[in-house]
């Protein structure tokens, strides 16, 4: 990885556009998702959900993290049948130092990430571009055959953290009111909106664009900051509020006896200390009682989160935090065991298990394609997905878990989800369908996919030293970068590299998580090998890795390199002025030449 990290610089509307319909046109792809993995949500049973009183057309969507930052992301995951998007965590400190790198997914999932790395007005720019976007694709012709003229109702939900402090300043106070009521911000972009999509300039995009928000804290958070956390969020701005719980709730020695008995992560060291500081399962009993009767009594909705990730010492060395955070498949069995705890301890009283409690119950641990079914069986909802996403495939995971439930539910006869969680109760009626999902979990025979055994195979490896042309061409760069850096253009004859495709990295996109590098079959770290292009002069000048400036006017693309990436320069051109070329036409970013500059290069206009 470079040492020399920036922030990330998100593409502004007018490009974002500009790059849908390039794409469209030239590759028949949004983001570089194919269309074979967009979802029309009304061809299948009904799979709509209530949350907190809202009606969202699916029950699965990103959880706050990684693929709920930036404007594309959300995108995909709308495009790929995501109703219910929880919107990354904003928090008062807007300029973190995240090691570098901090996602690793080789197995399970582990990461050192946990809130937003774009300041606060940034943030709300991402989301509200989103927003626009989605309401711009739901009436877009050219997608309407694939996604259907019914898209159903979607919700973005809030995520913000971590303390009272930090939530009740100004900023942190101007950012939830921003996005209850966009109308200033949905403004100030609407002169971007232009080219194929000019003649949504003036649409009238809905103002109010979150209403919701589920509350994340720190572990260690005490019981009391909590509780006043929820309450200010529900009398200072009207908010319903989910609060996310930890799996530390569950206890020490019960988590211990699960993640390295039970699933055999003998490797995986838990600190106590992690679970004696933070919340303990009495108090969260009555947290759960007296925050449902607060939100009651100001006539708003209150629910619970399963789970944050569960915090172990880092014992990889992969990253370079003393502490990182699991999930995936162990989490899955640890955060639905804590679901059967509190499901025992507070009857009548979560909406699970066909009973129609105050406390809706989302949930996120990970959630697959194999177990979406049975937890959505559960009456979970929404069920939010990460690790999944950061699997090879990416976003294009999204459209088969949700026809994995189709398919599920056609089998039974269940017309919609009411029926189906009433479906599988059937044959549990005796010990209910929580506790006997939660037996599966804790099998030999049935959990295997969540064990140590189940989750050891590396991903795929070759014994070749990583080029900037040519490789294996396996995609993964492109589908496991959370924020869609990665871009693939096929390899041109005159080229001198092997493979049918080659792949470059939108730099300012790329916040050097790691994740590419993980899945990556060849030795060396795509994010920093393959060609890193950039548009922001400002961050080109700043770079030492080899690193090309891209300048565009109507004739096509010209290439500015560093010292590092001059040799490279003729062969980017012949990629860029090809048929598919860059993902940004050329008049996105009009460019005045200059006839003095020696160091910049274009191909030959054609003729």
């Amino acid at each position: 990885m470079t040492d020399n990290h920036e922030p990330l610089t998100p593409f502004s509307l007018a490009d974002l556009l500009a790059r849908i319909s390039h794409e469209w046109e030239s590759r028949h792809r949004i983001f570089d998702l194919p269309t074979a993995r967009f979802l029309n949500v009304s061809k299948g049973p009904d799979i709509s959900i209530d949350f907190l009183g809202r009606p969202a057309a699916t029950p699965v969507g990103p959880a706050a993290g990684p693929h709920s930052q930036m404007a594309q992301n959300i995108v995909l995951s709308w495009l790929g049948g995501s109703r219910l998007i929880e919107l990354k965590t904003v928090q008062i400190m807007d300029e973190l130092e995240i090691g570098r790198p901090c996602i690793d997914m080789e197995t399970i999932g582990y990461n050192i990430e946990w809130s937003q790395e774009l300041k606060i007005p940034q943030s709300l720019e991402e989301y509200v571009k989103a927003w626009m976007i989605i309401e711009m694709m739901r009436r877009w012709d050219e997608v309407t055959p694939l996604i259907g003229t019914d898209t159903g109702p979607h919700i973005f939900d809030l995520s913000v953290g971590y303390d009272l402090a930090g939530i009740s300043t100004d900023r942190v106070a101007w950012f939830i009111d921003s996005m209850m009521d966009a109308r200033e911000e949905i403004e100030r972009l609407r002169p971007q909106i232009g080219g194929e999509f000019a003649r949504f300039r003036d649409m009238d995009f809905p103002t109010r664009i979150a209403d919701t928000v589920t509350l994340s804290t720190f572990h260690g958070c005490p019981p009391d900051e909590i509780e006043s956390i929820t309450k200010h969020l529900i009398t200072r701005h009207g908010l319903d509020v989910i609060v996310k719980l930890n799996p530390t709730l569950l206890g020490f020695e019960r988590v211990k006896e699960i993640v390295t008995e039970t699933l055999g992560y003998d490797t995986t060291v838990l600190r106590r200390e992690d679970f004696d500081n933070d919340l303990q399962f009495p108090r969260g009993l009555e947290l759960i009682h007296e925050l449902n009767s607060f939100a009651d009594d100001h006539g708003r909705r209150f629910g619970i989160k399963l789970t944050n990730t569960l915090v172990v010492e880092n014992t990889k060395g992969f990253m370079p935090d003393n502490t990182m955070y699991l999930s995936g498949p162990p989490l899955h069995v640890v955060s639905t065991t804590l679901l059967g705890e509190l499901h025992k301890a507070l009857p009548g009283m979560l909406r699970v298990d066909g009973q129609d409690g105050p406390v809706q119950v989302s949930f996120s641990a990970g959630i697959t394609k194999e177990n979406l079914p049975a937890a959505a069986g559960l009456g979970l909802a929404p069920l939010t997905v990460c690790s999944d996403l950061l699997k090879p495939g990416g976003y294009g995971r999204l459209a088969p878990m949700l026809k994995g439930l189709w398919k599920a539910m056609d089998t039974a006869g269940a017309r919609s989800l009411r029926e189906w969680q009433a479906h599988q109760a059937e044959p549990s009626a005796e010990q209910g369908a929580v506790a006997a999902y939660i037996a599966t979990l804790h099998n030999p025979a049935t959990n295997r996919r969540y064990t140590l055994a189940g989750n050891s195979k590396l991903p795929r490896s070759v014994d070749n030293e990583l080029q900037m042309w040519g490789c294996v061409a396996c995609n993964f760069c492109v589908t496991v970068c959370p924020n869609d850096a990665f871009f693939r253009i096929p390899t041109p004859d005159e080229l001198d590299a092997t493979g049918l495709q080659q792949y470059l990295v939108l730099t300012e996109l790329c916040n050097e998580c790691g994740n590419c590098m993980v899945f990556c079959p060849e030795i060396g770290d795509p994010a920093v090998v393959k060609p890193r292009l950039f548009i922001d002069p400002d961050r080109f000048e700043a770079e030492t890795e080899q690193a090309f400036l891209i300048h565009q006017d109507p004739d096509g693309y010209w290439v500015q390199p560093n010292a590092a990436a001059a040799d490279h320069t003729g062969d980017l051109l012949l990629l860029l002025n090809g048929e598919e070329g860059f993902v940004l036409p050329p008049s996105a970013k009009p460019w005045e030449e200059d006839p003095d500059r020696t160091d910049l290069y274009q191909a030959e206009p054609s003729a």
